[in-house]
This record gives structure tokens, C-alpha cells and sequence, in this order.
């Protein structure tokens, strides 16, 4: 088990060699530091806690700016631990890169998903509408709320209420690229969240050893190499025509 904190920036498109087009999410991921090392001795459970996002010293507080410190690092924004991991892997201090991935990897990612207030049950479990014609006067209600017999509503019943805002995770997506020029992960699909907010990319636990084969993608220079000889083609013909 590996994984890595970063920031969900929004979704766009690549496309592979072969004319493909892949919808992809962009997460920015600022290196992360260990900033905590628990074992079965000391916590009872093994896991390390990563931070990321550095913030300054007035911005935080004593106990945040004095945990920090024993890791050698600045103030951060965002800790959070990560379970199943070998500990004996790790030192406190150590900086985790994006390179800890590679494409073609199986990822799980989780995030706060997007709030949506409060909600109906059609928008929020998916249940039908009533009739809409004919004087029904029932249309998007929530219908019978109990049985005869316990005279109550009965626990568990899907009710109107808060929908959304809520940790959620997505599993087996897959790494198209990871760019450690600009600190940046392509994971294909959709992710939960928010743009801006904050993301866990840990390795699959349903496909942690499957490998997809990586796909050739257009880079933005051979699509520039691409525009320029057209663009000489076109002179040339035109000097020819005159």
C-alpha cells in the first residue's frame, strides 16, 4: 500500500497516438512529508501520517508548528494518515514524490464529494415521481411513511435531508500519466470533490498488482512540430500556384 495527498485542480482531455480521447482528472500534488510513524507498540495499529501544503508560522498554531517540527518541515495545511503501509519503509522527515506512482497503475481516490444541500428523495435516492397528469395532486413526495402495525416510522427509512459533503471514495481509476515536471497526476475518469479540494490517491485494494498498458499520448510539442510543417506545406504551395 503507497499513497499520496494532493489537490483536485478539475478535468480535461488527452488523446492517445491512435485518435482516442481520454477524460482525465488533474491532481496538483505538492511533496509530502512524513510527519508521524505509528506502530503496533506504540498506537496499535501501524500507519504514517503525511502532510502537504505549507503555510506560514502566522497562520498556524504552537501545536501544529511544534508537530512539524519534529519532522524537520514547515507548517502544514493538511495531514492525514494512510493504513496498510509497511512503517519500516518510512523515516520521519521523508519527502514522497509523485514517482512513488507510475502510469498504468490501479488507484483508489478519496475526497469530501460535492454538497448538494438539502435534497428531495427523487434527487436524493433515486425514487420515482407520482403520476403527473390526470389530478393526481402527488408529484415528487416522499409517500407512505410507516406501517400499521409499529404505528412509527421505521428506522432506517429514506427521508428528505443533507445530500452530499461526505468522504467518498472511487476505486480502480487508472494513472494515464504522471508529470514530474509540473508535479502532476492524470487519472482517468472522474474523482469526488470539489475543484481545490483535497484528494488521497493510495494504491487499489482490489487491483493493486494490475499493470494497464500505457497509452502513447499527443504532447503539446508534436502538436506544435504538427501546425508548423502544415503551415510551411501551405506556403510552399502557394509560392508554387504564384
Amino acid at each position: 500500500m503507497k499513497g499520496i495527498l494532493g489537490k483536485k485542480v478539475g478535468m480535461t482531455q488527452v488523446f492517445t497516438k491512435n485518435g482516442k480521447l481520454i477524460p482525465v482528472t488533474v491532481i496538483e500534488v505538492e511533496p509530502n512529508v512524513v510527519t508521524q510513524i505509528k506502530t503496533v507498540e506504540t498506537d496499535g495499529y501501524d500507519a504514517i501520517q503525511l502532510a502537504t501544503t505549507t503555510v506560514k508560522e502566522k497562520h498556524s498554531n504552537k501545536a501544529k508548528i511544534g508537530h512539524t517540527k519534529k519532522a524537520n518541515t514547515a507548517p502544514k495545511r493538511f495531514l492525514k494518515e494512510l493504513r496498510g503501509v509497511n512503517v519500516n519503509d518510512y523515516t520521519l522527515g521523508q519527502e514522497i514524490n509523485i514517482d512513488v506512482f507510475k502510469e498504468g497503475e490501479m488507484v483508489d481516490v478519496s475526497g469530501i464529494s460535492k454538497g448538494k444541500g438539502y435534497q428531495g428523495v427523487i434527487k436524493r435516492w433515486n425514487q420515482s415521481r407520482g403520476p403527473m397528469g390526470h389530478g393526481s395532486q402527488y408529484h415528487r413526495g416522499v409517500g407512505s411513511l410507516g406501517t400499521l402495525l409499529p404505528m412509527h416510522v421505521l428506522k432506517g427509512k429514506k427521508m428528505p435531508g443533507h445530500m452530499g459533503s461526505a468522504a467518498t471514495t472511487i476505486q480502480n481509476l487508472e494513472i494515464v500519466s504522471v508529470d514530474l515536471e509540473n508535479n502532476v497526476i492524470l487519472v482517468k475518469g472522474n474523482v469526488p470533490g470539489p475543484k481545490k479540494s483535497l484528494v488521497m490517491v493510495k494504491t487499489a485494494v482490489k487491483n493493486s498488482d494490475k499493470v494497464n498498458e500505457v497509452p502513447e499520448l499527443i504532447t503539446y510539442e508534436e502538436v506544435k512540430v504538427t501546425e508548423e510543417t502544415v503551415n510551411e506545406e501551405e506556403t510552399k504551395e502557394e509560392n508554387v500556384g504564384e
